[in-house]
C-alpha cells in the first residue's frame, strides 16, 4: 500500500474502515502530501503484518485528529517521519502502540512539526513505550 494516496492534494476525507490490510507489510508514505485531508477512518486496519510506516501521514497539514489505537505495531521497525509536519494535528491516539527500545533509531522526526503555536497537542500513549 506504499504511496497509495500519495499527493492526493484535493482529498478531504477518507473512510477506509473496511479495507482488508491483513497481509500488508508496507504502508510507506501511504497518505503523504494529502494537504487538505481533514478526516480519515482507519479503524478497521489490521496492521499486524506491517513492518514499515515511514512517512505514512507526513505533510497531512489539515488533519486535526487521528485515532490509531487499533494499530498493532509490534512488527514495525521504521516510524520515521510518520507524522512530520501534520501542523493541525491536535489529537493523536497511539495508546496501543507497543514498541521496544531496540527500534529507537527508527523514530527520527516522527513527531516533528506536529504541534503549532495556536493549539495544544494531546496524545494518548502507554507509559511503557519508547517514543518520548
Amino acid at each position: 500500500m506504499n504511496f497509495m494516496f500519495y499527493d492526493c492534494y484535493n482529498l478531504t476525507s477518507l473512510d477506509l474502515s473496511i479495507f482488508d490490510t491483513s497481509s500488508v507489510e508496507y504502508m510507506v508514505s501511504m497518505f503523504s502530501g494529502c494537504n487538505k485531508l481533514k478526516y480519515i477512518n482507519v479503524s478497521g486496519f489490521n496492521t499486524s503484518s506491517v513492518t514499515d510506516m515511514y512517512g505514512m501521514f507526513e505533510y497531512c497539514y489539515s488533519l486535526t485528529s487521528l485515532d490509531l489505537s487499533n494499530f498493532d505495531v509490534s512488527k514495525v521497525t521504521d516510524f520515521r517521519n510518520m507524522f512530520i509536519y501534520c501542523y493541525s494535528l491536535n489529537y493523536l491516539n497511539i495508546f496501543n502502540f507497543t514498541t521496544t527500545s531496540s527500534f529507537t533509531q527508527y523514530f527520527t522526526y516522527m513527531f516533528t512539526g506536529i504541534s503549532n503555536n495556536n493549539n495544544e497537542f494531546q496524545y494518548c500513549l502507554k507509559e511503557d513505550n519508547y517514543f518520548f
